[in-house]
C-alpha cells in the first residue's frame, strides 16, 4: 500500500470506523495526556530545582534529544520486528521511568542533573516507539483512510496536549508533582492492554531479511536519493527551528514574565492543545480557502510568529492564553501537512525509516531551538527571545515558498515487473558486489533524448539498493549504451527486486520506449570472484 495525501472530501472521523485504530487511537491518546502531565511536572519542578533558562530548556531539549539519535535506528527496528512486541516493551519502559520519578521525587533526593536523566530515558523511549506507531497506522486502515487516520493522530496528540496540561497543572496544585507522575505511569497500563488485545497480522516480508545496519544504511540511502523526501525534511527542519522557541521558553514565561503558577502553565499548554484540535478540525476548510498545502504551511508558520510575537509584547494571562491558541492552530496545520506529505512519499518497505528521519530532523530541530532560544533568552530576555524568533520564523516561511512541498500523488505500490534474476551457479545472499548491466540499442540522433529520460531513473537506482550507477556509450557500436549499476550482494539486488514502484515502472517505460530492435534491453548479472 502506499500512502496518499489526505483526501479533502472524505470525513475527517472516518478511521475511527476500524475497530483496531479506534482502540490503538484511543489507547494511545490516554498515554499522551500522561506523558504532557510528566512533561508539565518535569518543566515546573525544574523551575523549582534549578530556575535558569537554560537548565529549564534542557529538559525539553533532553525530551527531543533521543529522538534525533534513535530515530533511525527505531525505525529499522520498526521494519525488521513485529512493531506490536517492540511497542509493548517500550511502554513498559516509560511506565517504569514515570514511576520512578514519582518514587524519587516523593522521597526527596529529585536533583537537577537526575531529572535530566530520568526525562533523557522517558525520551529514549518514545524515540523507540515514534516511528513503529507511526508506520502502524497502514496496517490498520484502508488507503482510502490514511491520510484522514495520519490527520486524527496529530489531532489526538493535541487532544492529549488538550487535556494532559491541565489535568497535570490542576494535580500539580492540589496533590503535587509525585503524584503527577504516577498517573502517568499508571496511563501505560491502559496502553499496554490494547496493544496485548491487538492481534496484528504481520505483513509478508518480500525478499531476504535485512539486518538492522544494513536496514539503517538502506533508510539512509533512500533519504539521500529521493528528492521529495529531502524537501519534506528541510521544510520541516526550517519551521521547527524556529517555533521551538515557545515550547521551551513558556515554563519561563508563565512564572517570570507573567509572574503565574502551575495553574497558568498547565492552561496556556491546554490552549496550544485546544487551538490544535481546532486547527485539525477546520483543516479541510483551510485547505480549500488557502490553496492546498502550500497556503497551509505558509499560514501555519506565520500564525506560529504572530503567537510568538504577541506573547513577547503583550503581558496579559488572558492574551497569552489567546495566543497560545493561535500557537496550537497554527503548528497542527504546518506539522499535518508534512507528516501528510511524509507518508505519501514513502513506500512500505521503507516507511518507519522514512519517517524516523522525519522525526529525526523534527526533534533535531527542536533540540537545536530549544538551546539556542534558551541561551538567547539567558543573554537578552524571553521576550526578546520570542521577537527574534518570530521575526526569524516568518524570513523563513517567505523564503521556503520558492521550495514547495511534492504533490506526493505518485503510486508507490510495487509494481513487480522486473523479470527474476537467473543464477546457474551458487549463490550466497551476501556474496557481491553484483554489478547488473542493461543494454540498449539507441540511435545516436535519439541518445541527446535517451540521456534526459534516463537520468532520473539513476535515483532510483541508487535510491533502492545501488552503490554506483551510470551510461556508457560503446565506442565500437555507436548505438550500443549500456546502463551500469552496482549493489553490495545479491540478496540486496533480490531486495532491490521487490522495491521497484508503479512509478518507477512508468519511467523505465520511457526509457524503453527509445530502446531499438524487436528484442527487449538484456540484462546481465555479474557478481565479483
Amino acid at each position: 500500500m502506499s500512502a496518499s495525501p489526505a483526501n479533502p472530501s472524505g470525513s475527517a472521523l472516518a478511521p475511527l470506523r476500524h475497530r483496531v485504530f479506534a482502540v490503538l487511537w484511543t489507547a494511545t491518546v490516554i498515554g499522551n495526556v500522561g506523558t504532557w502531565m510528566r512533561d508539565v511536572a518535569s518543566g515546573w519542578l525544574m523551575t523549582s530545582l534549578a530556575p535558569s533558562p537554560l537548565m529549564v530548556a534542557l529538559v525539553q531539549a533532553a525530551a527531543t534529544l533521543p529522538v534525533f539519535l534513535l530515530a533511525l535506528p527505531a525505525g529499522a527496528l520498526a521494519d525488521l520486528l513485529d512493531r506490536r512486541r517492540l511497542l509493548i516493551w517500550v511502554q513498559v519502559l516509560l511506565g517504569a521511568v514515570s514511576l520512578t520519578l514519582a518514587v524519587v521525587t516523593l522521597l526527596g533526593l529529585m536533583t537537577p542533573w537526575l531529572l535530566i536523566i530520568l526525562v533523557l530515558m522517558g525520551g529514549v523511549g518514545a524515540a523507540l516507539a515514534a516511528p513503529a506507531w507511526q508506520s502502524s497506522v497502514p496496517e490498520m486502515v484502508p488507503r482510502a483512510d490514511l491520510g484522514a487516520a495520519v490527520a486524527l493522530n496529530s489531532m489526538g496528540i493535541n487532544v492529549s496536549r488538550a487535556i494532559g496540561p491541565a489535568l497535570g497543572g490542576l494535580i500539580l496544585a492540589t496533590l503535587g508533582v509525585a503524584a503527577t507522575y504516577l498517573v502517568d505511569a499508571l496511563s501505560y497500563v491502559i496502553v499496554i492492554a490494547a496493544l496485548l488485545w491487538w492481534r496484528r497480522q504481520a505483513p509478508v516480508v518480500e525478499g531476504p531479511r535485512e539486518t538492522l545496519p544494513g536496514a539503517m544504511r538502506a533508510g539512509l540511502r533512500y533519504a539521500a536519493n529521493s528528492a521529495p523526501l529531502r524537501r519534506v525534511l528541510l521544510r520541516s527542519a526550517v519551521f521547527v527551528l524556529f517555533g521551538a522557541a515557545h515550547w521551551a521558553l513558556l515554563p519561563l514565561l508563565a512564572r517570570h514574565v507573567l509572574g503565574g503558577g502551575p495553574a497558568l502553565y498547565g492552561v496556556m499548554l491546554a490552549a496550544i492543545g485546544a487551538g490544535a484540535v481546532g486547527g485539525a478540525l477546520a483543516l479541510p476548510w483551510l485547505r480549500r480557502r488557502l490553496g492546498g498545502a502550500e497556503g497551509l504551511m505558509l499560514a501555519g508558520a506565520l500564525g506560529s510568529a504572530a503567537a510568538q510575537a504577541g506573547l513577547a509584547v503583550i503581558p496579559s494571562e488572558a492574551a497569552a492564553v489567546l495566543l497560545c491558541l493561535l500557537a496550537g492552530a497554527a503548528w497542527i496545520a504546518v506539522l499535518t501537512t508534512v507528516n501528510t506529505t511524509a507518508q505519501s512519499v514513502l513506500p512500505n518497505w521503507v516507511r518507519a525509516r522514512g519517517l524516523a528521519l522525519y522525526l529525526t530532523v523534527f526533534a533535531g530541530g527542536m533540540t537545536l531551538g530549544s538551546l539556542a532560544w534558551g541561551q538567547v533568552a539567558s543573554f537578552t530576555s524571553v521576550p526578546t527571545a520570542l521577537l527574534l524568533a518570530a521575526a526569524l520564523g516568518t524570513a523563513a516561511a517567505l523564503a521556503m515558498r520558492r521550495l514547495p512541498l511534492p504533490a506526493g500523488s505518485e503510486s508507490l505500490d510495487p509494481s513487480h515487473h522486473w523479470a527474476a534474476p537467473e543464477a546457474l551457479m551458487p549463490m550466497a545472499p551476501e556474496r557481491g558486489p553484483v554489478a547488473v548491466q542493461i543494454v540498449y540499442r539507441v540511435a545516436p540522433e535519439r541518445q541527446d533524448a535517451f540521456r534526459a529520460a534516463i537520468a532520473p531513473l539513476g535515483a532510483t537506482r541508487r535510491r533502492d539498493g545501488a552503490l554506483a550507477w551510470a551510461v556508457f556509450a560503446d565506442t565500437e557500436a555507436p548505438e550500443r549504451v549500456v546502463e551500469w549499476f552496482v549493489v553490495a550482494s545479491w540478496a540486496e539486488h533480490l531486495r532491490q527486486h521487490h522495491r521497484v514502484t508503479v512509478a518507477d515502472q512508468a519511467l523505465q517505460a520511457t526509457v524503453t520506449a527509445l530502446h531499438e530492435g524487436t528484442e527487449p534491453p538484456r540484462v546481465t548479472h555479474l557478481v565479483a570472484l
